[in-house]
């Protein structure tokens, strides 16, 4: 069947019924939010156990069952391979991971599927097992692909229904609160892990630091915590910052940041009361202290910046450009001092942040976001997932949810990546779609989507636009298109929207 992305996907696979994406609000839910499992601990037994073997055994982990951790320790975590691991060694098998993300230190997970450990995946793979699945033959069934706000829908609806949690602390008591703001590991905001300890059959908090009774704030609390296991280290925090998290120094990456900033003035945005998703990238984080710079200048104070919470963030609260950060992910280590100490830097959860499928989430009040991509094509849509090969390397993010929730959704993208222009006819795979980005800033023209005639009124005179397909013209001019990638007839991953249609899907890779 075709959905209204225009991709076509087919109506089952692997057993489970695929719903077309039919349009980014035209599937409201039905049903109830899963109920937790009811728990019991009896106050004269401890929780802290000697080993995550035994915290296994105790939750009774079996064959065939899902296991979930959260990624805010990044390249720098220890404990997805240190689990994974231990169920090995306990000749566990056919086990559904279902991270909030994987990234290349996580490489070790392949040998794990090949012997039959972790047969299935659900969450963001980003790098090495990303490709190693790409190939495909590697998992029992397709993977599953979701946005922040999309995977927090999931496990409340028990659409990813989770049997254990495992939970990296860098602070945790013997009762199993936990933040991850202290501690040798500290990695800052930990409200990815919100939903995983909330619908969990199971939860296991794995920590290196153990502290008196209570740890405060309990942003893991107590009440869903199980069992407590302490090891020598949960990983290193410096691993957070990536070279994605670094502004970029390109003179005309550079420029595209400040075309962001000439967008948003001629459109009206940057008053008092703004509010903002900054990018992680190196082009978006120039945008959010370009953005930062101009509304010093002019006396603008707005209400609140969120996205991945860097040091260009932390200096538009300090110095009083923004009233609050909302901070579901920390990605330096200014930005994990400033959550400690300041109350107006503000901890939040996915489900506030973007769930669909709930009384209203954060993105919802966005009236600027930057955003990136691999591909971006006529219609607008971006790729995040994919690069022009078919290879599978990149996660959702929020990237589908910010979109769909912000006033203008600015995507800042070079029109090449290697000699490989990043614009498309067509891109390879549809991840956010087209009716919900509004323009496309490059190093060769600023683009708006034909739909926002709105904008397009309030830039004329002020900002030059040109067409989407006069910028690919140019690029065809010294920059070949690629060839199509070689793929084959098996669907090695799905690409859900964040209200649980299917927007797209993945074929393996040819050799």
């Amino acid at each position: 069947m075709i959905n209204a992305a225009g991709r076509e996907i087919p109506s089952e696979l692997a057993g489970r019924k695929l719903k077309p994406y039919r349009g980014p609000f035209s599937t409201p839910p039905s049903g109830r939010r899963k109920a937790p499992r009811l728990k019991f601990h009896h106050p004269r037994k401890g929780k802290v156990l000697k080993s995550i073997r035994e915290a296994i055994k105790k939750v009774g982990l079996k064959d065939g069952d899902t296991i979930s951790f959260h990624h805010h320790l990044r390249n720098g975590d220890a404990v997805v391979n240190m689990v994974i691991d231990v169920i090995a060694k306990m000749g566990i098998k056919n086990i559904k991971l279902a991270p909030t993300a994987l990234f290349p230190v996580h490489e070790e997970i392949i040998q794990h599927i090949k012997n039959g450990v972790v047969t299935r995946i659900e969450g963001s793979m980003n790098g090495p097992v990303g490709e190693f699945v790409s190939y495909g033959g590697k998992l029992s069934e397709p993977a599953v692909l979701r946005s922040h706000g999309g995977r927090a829908r999931a496990a409340a609806s028990g659409e990813l229904d989770l049997d254990v949690a495992f939970i990296a602390a860098p602070v945790c008591d013997d009762y199993g609160n936990c933040n991850g703001r202290y501690g040798k590991s500290a990695f800052g905001a930990m409200g990815y892990a919100y939903t995983d300890t909330v619908y969990a059959e199971n939860t296991i908090v794995i920590t290196d630091n153990v502290q008196p009774y209570p740890v405060t704030p309990a942003i893991v609390q107590q009440t869903f915590v199980d069992y407590i296991v302490k090891v020598n280290s949960i990983g290193d925090p410096s691993g957070i910052q990536t070279g994605t998290l670094r502004i970029t120094r390109s003179p005309a990456r550079l420029k595209m940041a400040r075309d962001a900033v000439r967008v948003l003035e001629a459109a009206g945005v940057l008053k008092n009361g703004i509010s903002i998703q900054a990018g992680a990238g190196g082009i978006s984080l120039a945008a959010t202290k370009f953005v930062h710079e101009y509304m010093k200048k002019h006396g603008i104070v707005g209400s609140f910046v969120m996205g991945g919470t860097t040091k260009y963030v932390v200096d538009m609260l300090e110095e009083g450009t923004m009233k609050k950060v909302l901070d579901g992910q920390t990605f330096d280590l200014a930005a994990i001092d400033s959550l400690r100490r300041n109350p107006m830097h503000v901890e939040i959860n996915n489900t506030f942040y973007a769930d669909i499928h709930s009384g209203g989430c954060a993105v919802d009040k966005l009236d600027a976001a930057f955003l990136g991509g691999t591909e971006i094509d006529f219609d607008f849509n971006v790729n995040v997932n994919t690069h022009s090969d078919g290879f599978l390397l990149h996660g959702i993010g929020g990237h589908q949810d910010v979109a769909a929730g912000a006033g203008i959704t600015i995507v800042l993208m070079p029109t090449t990546r290697g000699r490989i222009p990043a614009i498309r006819k067509e891109v390879t795979t549809v991840t956010t779609p087209g009716e919900t980005v509004d323009v496309l800033i490059t190093e060769r023209g600023i683009a708006v989507n034909p739909r926002r005639e709105d904008l397009i009124e309030d830039l004329k005179g002020k900002v030059h636009i040109v067409e989407i397909e006069d910028i690919y013209r140019r690029v065809k001019g010294f920059c070949k298109e690629p060839k199509p990638p070689k793929l084959g007839d098996e669907i090695v991953a799905i690409i859900e929207y964040r209200d649980g249609t299917v927007i797209d899907v993945v074929r393996n890779v040819k050799n």
